[in-house]
Order: structure tokens, then C-alpha cells, then sequence
């Protein structure tokens, strides 16, 4: 594998790989249960979209429920050991329900179906809650050095993004004309390949002995709770970087439920050509990935971050005004670009920031965080469109406006201004664009330097006070 093919180093590559494999067999295995209890278990029945909405609401619960606790377990557990056992966990769960599922769709009634289902996603997606902050953690062992970091979370988002225009493709075909078994039995499958490629990483050794049973005290679960979330909100840079996902969350948010709407109403195209407003956005993801890491080397993890903020809004809001199908497209791909690299950029400033035996903890605040602003923002942009700005319609300066196009405008100059805030809230250190994070060393708040996993240190600085976007796929895609 790695003979032919190596990105950024052998160890990474094999970590890449299982992650490219893993995120296809993600995309079919969602894509697949969606279509099966829409168009099988639930046809022609009224209670259908509720069914559907509920897989989502299982991965959700995960999130925010198991997400903040598995960060503890994570820092204490070794990282490797920890993505292995996940995999055969996880592995295992789906072996269950492919086997239950050779069982023709009527031998069990529809609640208990779902009952499975449900089950099946929630302890998916919870046992994806200890693996996405140890791949995080092992990631920063396996890639030093701000912009080799920047490329591998470029890489990683960009094999995401290409894994959801793969796997989706794949899944209906596979669940009609094969069955739900076979294409679980898929899924199944990649757990294992990812499991074969996790295992042949060999953690560096210093590493290794640093992370031993006896690398550090352990305190109960609450008090290593605790003292990650205290860490957490004393460091400065930390909060920012949080602030800054959530706001551009809540920017971000509006278009992911608005836009079939928008496609519809504004941009005055049929509902079947929505894919391609996808695929626009997927190929732009993609792009932005790929280049990610040059403009990180180029600018700065700092001044990256604020850049692709600001840019981000402006192209938002100019989306907003476009009335024509074939102009929304165009810009809505180069919106995607600036935001995906922003999440590029963002990833080695998470990683200087978190010391080693809190990088768990830090990444299961950020996340769930993250995510509840994910879910606010589509809640809130649907109340706002359906009920309280409905009716709005009006003109001024000669530039007409509805509710669509309001609220994604508005969402627009909140990215737009959270990149201001960024601006001043993330200043570029003297030697261009250093990742300093401002947190004190755990168990020593008065200390002047913090640290960092590739052994250099760092003044603790600055930020005045004052977030894949996509989020990660359970499998560990938030780089």
C-alpha cells in the first residue's frame, strides 16, 4: 500500500487508508438505512419521515450525551489500542443487525424494527465518540509541524467529502437490487479493512512510553472530567477557536436547511436537479481540502482562519441574492472551497493546543459543542422560515428580498463578522503563525509556556478574549 502511494509518511498513510475505506462503507451504510425504512419498512406510511428523522436523533443522543465522558477514557486509555477495540465493537454491532436483517421485513413488526435500528446507529455512534478523539490524539503522534498538519486534515476532509459522492451512488443500487444485508455486510466489511490498516501503525516509541500506565495520575471520572473542562474554558485560545465554530455553526447552519427551499423558490429550479447543488458543494469541498495545506504554509494557521471566515460570509450572502440556478451553483462551489479550508486551518491549532493527556477531553468538549450548534441552527433557520418570517417580502434599494434569502443573508454577516472576531481574537504570533495556545500547563496556571506535543514550547499568549464544520464522521474525520 504504502510503496506505491505515501502521504506526508508510511504511518499516516496507513491511518488514511483506513479512514478512506471506513468513510465509503459510512456514506452506504447511513445512505442504505435511510432508504430502507423511507421506501420499505415505512412505504406508504404516514409515520415515514418521523421513522427517518429518528436516525438521526440516535446519532445525535450519542453525541451529546456520551461525547463529553468518552474524552476521559480516551486520555487515560492507549490511543492505538483504543481506535482497535472501537473497530471490533463497532464491527460486531453491525454483524448483529446484518444477521437479523436476512429476516424478510415483515417476520418482525415495524417498532421493533426500528427498536434495532435505533439501537444499531445510538451504540454506533457512541462507541465513534472514543474513536474520533483517539484518532485526533494519534494523529498529532503520527504528523508534526503546522503545515504537514494542515495537509493531513486537508486530506482527511477531502477523502470524506469524495467518500459521500462515492457511497451514497453505491447504497441504492446495492440495497434494491441486492438486499439490506448485503449492503450492511459491506459496512461490516470496511470495520475490518480499517482495522487490518490501524493495526500495522507503529506508534513512535517515546511516545509510547509516555502515554504508559504509568505516564500520568489517574483520578476518578469526575474529577478528570472536571479538571478537562477546567482546562479547557481557562484557556483563552481554546474558547476562541470554540466561540468561532459555533458562530460559524450557526451561519453555516441555515444553509444546510434552507437550501432545497432555496433551490425552489429562488433559484426557480426543479426539485430533481438539488443534487447537483450537492455535488457542487462536494467538489468545493474537495478543492478546499486539497489546497488547504498550501495556504496554510502560505499564510498561517492564524491568518487562515480569519481570511477563509471573511471570505466564507462575503460569498454567503452574495449566494443569497442569486436568482438564477446555474449562478448558484457556481458560487455555492466556491463558498465550499474557503470553508473547508477554514476547518483545514483550524485543525493544527487544536492539535498545538491540547497537551497530550487532555487532547481526548479537548476534542470531546469541542465536538459536542459543535454539534448542539449544528442542530440549534437547523431548528432555529426552520421555526424562522416556516413561522415568523414566512410572510416577509419587500423590496429596498431596489433589491427584493423574501424570507429564504433573509435569513441566509443575515447568516452570512454572522460568518462574515465571526471572522472579524477572529481577526482580533486570534493574532498571529511574531514568528508568522505560530499555533501558540495561551492555556496554562495542567497543574501549573501561573506557568509562562505551554508545552506542545512536537516538544517545542511556546510562549502562552494573547488572545483577548474575546468550531467539520461538517463535523466528523464517526470514524474519526475531524482531523
Amino acid at each position: 500500500m504504502t510503496a506505491r502511494l505515501t502521504l506526508i509518511n508510511r504511518d499516516y498513510t496507513r491511518l488514511w487508508f483506513g479512514q478512506a475505506v471506513s468513510s465509503v462503507g459510512d456514506a452506504v451504510f447511513s445512505t442504505t438505512l435511510v432508504l430502507w425504512v423511507a421506501t420499505v419498512l415505512g412505504e406508504g406510511q404516514s409515520w415515514a419521515p418521523v421513522a427517518v428523522s429518528g436516525i438521526l436523533m440516535a446519532s445525535s443522543v450519542a453525541v451529546l450525551v456520551i461525547g463529553p465522558l468518552a474524552g476521559v477514557f480516551v486520555d487515560r486509555w492507549d490511543k492505538r489500542g483504543t481506535l482497535l477495540r472501537t473497530e471490533v465493537v463497532r464491527g460486531a454491532l453491525v454483524a448483529v443487525l446484518t444477521a437479523v436483517s436476512f429476516l424478510p421485513a415483515d417476520a418482525l413488526p415495524a417498532g421493533v424494527w426500528l427498536a434495532l435500528v435505533y439501537a444499531t446507529v445510538l451504540l454506533l455512534h457512541a462507541a465513534g465518540q472514543f474513536f474520533s478523539p483517539a484518532r485526533f490524539a494519534i494523529l498529532a503522534d503520527l504528523v508534526t509541524g503546522e503545515a504537514d498538519r494542515a495537509r493531513a486534515a486537508g486530506i482527511g476532509q477531502a477523502t470524506g467529502e469524495t467518500a459521500w459522492i462515492i457511497g451514497p451512488p453505491i447504497a441504492a443500487p446495492l440495497l434494491f437490487t441486492a438486499g439490506l444485508q448485503w449492503a450492511l455486510l459491506f459496512n461490516g466489511l470496511t470495520y475490518a479493512v480499517s482495522y487490518v490498516a490501524i493495526r500495522s501503525i507503529e506508534v513512535p516509541p517515546a511516545v509510547a512510553a509516555a502515554r504508559g500506565p504509568a505516564g500520568r495520575r489517574r483520578d476518578g471520572l469526575r474529577r478528570e472530567f472536571t479538571d478537562g473542562l477546567r482546562f479547557f474554558t481557562r484557556s483563552r485560545f481554546l474558547v476562541a477557536l470554540l466561540l468561532l465554530a459555533v458562530i460559524g455553526q450557526f451561519g453555516v447552519g441555515a444553509l444546510s436547511t434552507l437550501n432545497v427551499f432555496f433551490t425552489t423558490d429562488n433559484l426557480h429550479a426543479d426539485a430533481h436537479l438539488y443534487g447537483y447543488i450537492g455535488m457542487a458543494m462536494g467538489v468545493g469541498g474537495i478543492t478546499g481540502a486539497l489546497c488547504g495545506g498550501r495556504v496554510v504554509q502560505w499564510f498561517g494557521a492564524r491568518r487562515t482562519t480569519w481570511i477563509s471566515l471573511l471570505v466564507s460570509g462575503v460569498l454567503l450572502v452574495a449566494y443569497s441574492r442569486q436568482t438564477g440556478f446555474l449562478g448558484g451553483v457556481a458560487l455555492l462551489f466556491v463558498f465550499t472551497v474557503p470553508l473547508t479550508v477554514l476547518n483545514t486551518a483550524m485543525a493544527p491549532l487544536l492539535l498545538a493546543a491540547a497537551p497530550p493527556d487532555y487532547r481526548g477531553r479537548v476534542m470531546a468538549v469541542f465536538y459536542p459543542v459543535t454539534k448542539l450548534a449544528s442542530m440549534l441552527s437547523a431548528v432555529l433557520s426552520g421555526w424562522l422560515a416556516g413561522s415568523v418570517l414566512r410572510d416577509v417580502s419587500g423590496s429596498f434599494g431596489g433589491i427584493r428580498f423574501g424570507p429564504l434569502d433573509t435569513i441566509l443573508a443575515v447568516s452570512g454577516v454572522i460568518v462574515l463578522l465571526s471572522g472579524v472576531f477572529a481577526w482580533v481574537a486570534l493574532p498571529v504570533a511574531a514568528a508568522d503563525g505560530g499555533t501558540a495556545a495561551d492555556a496554562p500547563a495542567p497543574g501549573n496556571e501561573d506557568a509562562d509556556v505551554v508545552a506542545h506535543a512536537d516538544g517545542a514550547e511556546f510562549p502562552a499568549r494573547v488572545v483577548h478574549r474575546s468550531d467539520d464544520l461538517r463535523g466528523s464522521d464517526e470514524r474519526g474525520s475531524t482531523e
